[in-house]
């Protein structure tokens, strides 16, 4: 890692290989803890660019378990958390939703790190596995519309940059990448960033990474969602395009709420708060998630509007279909359980 060490402490930047490079010997323990640090405070130092992002992203990647791809395009809608919002499970929530307009969703995600409640902890209060095979991952997804991919079972080599992430106590590059790193095969994605001035850097990202169609969305409020409190940030890639756009409650024909009125809480009360919404209760909850949902179904070229989007949102919930994503999921964790497959 001395070429690298020495490249970044002459304010140079790293080509994807030779963040690949590096990143090889932090997961497999070759680098010692002062190297690993030092790779991660001087890339935070002179600030990641597009290849070194995408460098460690294959990185990951390529020492994740695998799991095959299946028919149809799939997306996913995992945000980088990180804004202290507090706010429910908004993205969790808007996967079933989404899946459950007939779109194919790898929902990737961990425990709480920022927030309350992560949306593995929502997911296992309701009973939902963390740990399916990635046979039974494939299978989901192609039975269901819907998998749920827990970060710490599918990147085993994590672990071995985790003590050195907490005794940096700053946030780093794997504060940015958590949304990129899912090791299925993805052709669409919405992302949300804590840090608005990152959004076209991870357009960039997304294209190097391969994917047809994504939108990186920083919300009114700082937020890693899109919220009805105010001006949404947006950045849409379409084929190689990167446009850069706003969005604010009344374009997208919805209320305004305040950011205090989708405030969550711990796992019991996400998960009913979730429920409510995919049981067709209304408010700011519903409503939140039908933005974030409907520009997700946008985001996987699904629609060509956000407004149509967000009519299959509201049709996805209110025909049962969302809710039924989530039962499906419970219930074959409950045979998983059994030893029934």
């Amino acid at each position: 890692m001395k070429d690298q060490l020495q490249k970044l402490m002459a304010g140079e930047n790293l080509s994807i290989d030779e963040m690949k490079e590096a990143a090889a010997l932090l997961f497999t323990g070759k680098a010692s803890d002062s190297e690993a640090g030092a790779l991660l405070g001087l890339l935070a130092l002179k600030g990641e660019t597009a290849d070194e992002i995408a460098g460690l992203v294959q990185a990951i990647r390529e020492k994740s378990v695998p799991v095959k791809s299946v028919a149809g395009s799939i997306m996913d809608n995992c945000g980088t958390g990180g804004d202290g919002s507090k706010s429910f499970n908004i993205s969790t929530t808007s996967a079933f939703v989404i899946a459950g307009a007939g779109i194919k969703v790898a929902k990737h995600g961990n425990r709480s790190v920022s927030s309350q409640t992560g949306s593995a902890d929502v997911l296992e209060y309701l009973g939902v596995s963390l740990d399916f095979s990635p046979e039974e991952t494939e299978e989901l997804l192609e039975e269901n519309h819907i998998a749920f991919l827990f970060a710490p079972y599918v990147h085993p080599g994590m672990k071995q940059v985790m003590k050195v992430r907490k005794d940096l106590r700053v946030p780093t590059i794997f504060n940015l990448i958590g949304p990129l790193t899912n090791p299925i095969e993805l052709e669409t994605q919405l992302m949300g960033i804590y840090r608005r001035d990152k959004l076209q850097l991870m357009g960039e990202v997304l294209e190097r990474l391969g994917r047809k169609r994504a939108v990186i969305v920083n919300g009114a409020g700082h937020l890693d969602e899109l919220s009805l409190s105010g001006e949404n940030h947006m950045v849409i890639l379409d084929q190689g395009k990167l446009q850069s756009v706003t969005l604010t409650p009344e374009e997208a024909g919805l209320p305004s709420y305040s950011l205090e009125e989708i405030i969550g809480g711990d796992a019991e009360r996400n998960a009913a708060i979730m429920m409510s919404i995919l049981r067709g209760d209304d408010g700011p909850f519903r409503d939140t998630v039908l933005l974030n949902a409907g520009v997700g179904i946008f985001a996987s070229g699904r629609t060509e509007t956000i407004r149509e989007g967000i009519q299959l949102a509201k049709k996805s919930i209110d025909s049962g279909a969302a809710l039924s994503k989530l039962e499906y999921l419970i219930k074959r964790s409950e045979r998983i359980s059994r030893g029934v497959v």
